[in-house]
């Protein structure tokens, strides 16, 4: 998907002229990106374009999906996946190791359709009881946050009982599934949850079940031009960049 430039430059947008040395020729940059920093990235990829002039083609989806096709050779410039994926792929030789650099720190949170009651979930055990008493619950199979929330049934001794309740999604997302209904609770990165209209943000995982997941970039090893695909990594490290990671429910890497 190719994001264009839809906004005037900013303050933020002349300072990238400068100092990415926008202008200088066009590029296509062709990203790989884990659907968790989605929203961030269609906010800023506008501003970065209009300050250097290069284009963003990107490819959202699970980030273990993304690591696999890179592994079966998918060209690609910019990988942004979670932080494990990609220093995999950096010793795999597919990824600059020196380009590599923390993006954005992400909770998970749990998705209730809109205007549903709110469920309990302050604590770890009122995390259980919420869980046991959930019509159905969803997830995405290949997501990040499928890990953790296996590990936690498993830690609470409920992993059997929720087998039959639970959707493990592909093709769709889950605070989609929840707005429709196909699911009374959806778990994925809070950042997923915000920006859907018919879905509500209930809270993140209770403190003593949280896993933040670091998403992290690098250029691959076979970018079609190194110093283009840097200066968006760059891009998304600078300070100007924080308040809009901020506002989709993350914290700069």
């Amino acid at each position: 998907m190719k994001i264009r430039s839809l906004v005037a430059p900013t303050g933020m947008g002349v300072a990238l002229m400068v100092a990415l040395g926008g202008g200088a020729h066009a590029a296509e940059i062709k990203v790989l990106s884990s659907n968790g920093v989605k929203t961030v990235l269609e906010e800023l990829a506008p501003q970065f374009e209009k300050a250097t002039q290069h284009k963003l083609v990107f490819r959202f989806a699970p980030a273990a999906e993304l690591k696999a096709q890179i592994e079966k050779g998918e060209a690609f410039d910019i990988a942004l996946l979670t932080a494990s994926g990609i220093d995999d792929l950096i010793k795999q030789g597919r990824l600059v190791a020196a380009t590599r650099a923390d993006i954005t720190k992400s909770g998970a949170g749990v998705a209730i359709r809109k205007g549903a009651p709110r469920p309990d979930i302050a604590t770890a055990e009122a995390f259980k009881r919420t869980l046991l008493a959930a019509k159905s619950i969803a997830y995405v199979g290949q997501g990040a946050t499928a890990v953790t929330m296996n590990r936690i049934m498993e830690r609470f001794g409920i992993a059997e009982e929720m087998k039959a309740k639970t959707q493990r999604l592909t093709g769709v997302s889950v605070a989609d599934a929840v707005a429709r209904g196909d699911a009374e609770l959806g778990f994925t990165q809070i950042s997923e949850i915000l920006s859907v209209e018919g879905a509500e943000l209930a809270g993140p995982l209770p403190p003593e079940v949280q896993v933040y997941t670091i998403f992290t970039a690098a250029a691959g090893a076979s970018a079609r031009d190194a110093a283009a695909a840097q200066s968006f990594i760059k891009f998304l490290t600078a300070p100007a960049a924080a308040p809009v990671i901020r506002a989709k429910g993350m914290e700069p890497g």
